[in-house]
């Protein structure tokens, strides 16, 4: 693959695969924290870097991994076998010249000093739900070897959250006896599901949501024939998560939030036949993902109606249909009363996949749970 067609895939589809993107929207604090990490000489050997998912992680990292394998190469070890001398547009980053032939060997996923781990397809060809040890036994011998191009050695993980047990526990060996000019790079999207040994033996950095001038940038790049309101209404929906709104978008996300906001201002006293078409929506056959969609929008807005509204903030950064429902309900009842009802939501939504609840009667269920808290309080 050459540099023009490895640009070209990360241009045109989503998401854009990290190891062929050669930009970076957003997060110049934490690049210019890995860059200064890097020159300092003393570069931790473990990084975990977490944040929301679809903010950028990946891209970071491989961003990150190219610089490293590019610049990193030991000064004993003689001039560069590949002839990587291509200029860099920027010393002050971490870009790495598509043109060169580190970057191509990444991007054709045949660089010999880097491992990347995600989960693997078991044997009927179907992709695990996790990451099993057989996926990581390799990966200390791979780190304890001489680089191949006299630089580093390094080992992605993504996600390290997907890791099971005994896969956690072996990586848990590697970090606790890292070999020289060795590095791991554990993305995270919840790193609260990691063994704490293995949280305590990183360095951590956790990466913001992308911020609002980042994420017109990116949906004007990728939703080009979506209206800019449907966009900035994706935008504030996704909190920071380009993944996310493009997600949202093609599950028809922008619609469920409206539905659910129209049907939660009928409360106390929820439209009963509105409730039944959405739940009877969700409940379709294949409508798995318009189920997720529409729970998470209405656990987000529940999210929302507690933080807004506990700190005070009157609701000022939301959408203003939105905020002038969140401060109807929250004269319904107070904060305890809401908090009771995310909690029940959520043990709910937890045993809907794990005994395979009707989901049509969850969601029944969750407006009806919202509708007597409304009922409840009006103080």
């Amino acid at each position: 693959m050459n540099a023009k067609s490895a640009t070209a895939a990360a241009d045109e589809t989503w998401p854009p695969v990290a190891r062929l993107n050669p930009d970076l929207n957003g997060h110049q604090l934490t690049e210019k924290l890995l860059l200064d990490a890097f020159h300092s000489k003393r570069m931790a050997h473990a990084w975990l870097i977490s944040g929301p998912k679809g903010i950028g992680k990946a891209t970071l990292v491989h961003r990150f991994v190219r610089y490293v394998l590019s610049e990193g190469i030991a000064e004993d070890s003689g001039p560069d076998l590949f002839g990587d001398d291509l200029p860099k547009a920027d010393p002050d980053s971490l870009w790495t010249n598509p043109g060169s032939a580190v970057f191509q060997r990444i991007a054709a996923g045949g660089h010999a000093d880097l491992m990347c781990i995600e989960r693997s397809l078991n044997k009927q060809g179907k992709l695990r739900a996790e990451i099993v040890i057989d996926d990581v036994r390799g990966v200390g011998r791979f780190l304890s070897l001489t680089a191949a191009e006299g630089g580093w050695r390094v080992v992605i993980i993504d996600s390290a959250d997907e890791m099971n047990r005994n896969a956690a526990n072996a990586v848990l060996k590697v970090l606790e006896e890292p070999p020289a000019r060795a590095l791991l790079l554990l993305v995270s999207h919840n790193p609260g599901r990691l063994l704490p040994t293995i949280r305590s033996r990183c360095r951590k950095i956790v990466m913001p949501g992308l911020s609002e001038p980042d994420m017109t940038i990116l949906l004007e790049k990728y939703l080009p024939d979506v209206s800019a309101a449907d966009r900035d209404g994706l935008a504030n929906l996704a909190g920071g998560s380009i993944g996310r709104a493009i997600d949202l978008s093609e599950a028809g996300g922008l619609t469920l939030y409206r539905d659910i906001l129209r049907l939660l201002g009928t409360c106390p006293g929820v439209d009963v036949p509105q409730l039944h078409k959405i739940a009877g929506n969700c409940s379709k056959a294949g409508a798995d993902e318009t189920f997720r969609t529409a729970m998470e929008i209405l656990l987000n807005i529940l999210s929302r109606l507690i933080r807004e509204f506990a700190a005070n903030r009157g609701g000022g950064e939301l959408a203003p249909e939105e905020a002038e429902l969140l401060q109807r309900l929250s004269s319904r009842a107070d904060l305890d009363r809401w908090l009771e009802v995310w909690e029940k939501i959520n043990n709910l939504l937890d045993r809907t996949d794990a005994i395979n609840l009707d989901r049509k009667q969850v969601v029944l269920n969750v407006f009806l749970d919202i509708d007597g808290a409304a009922r409840s309080g009006q103080r």
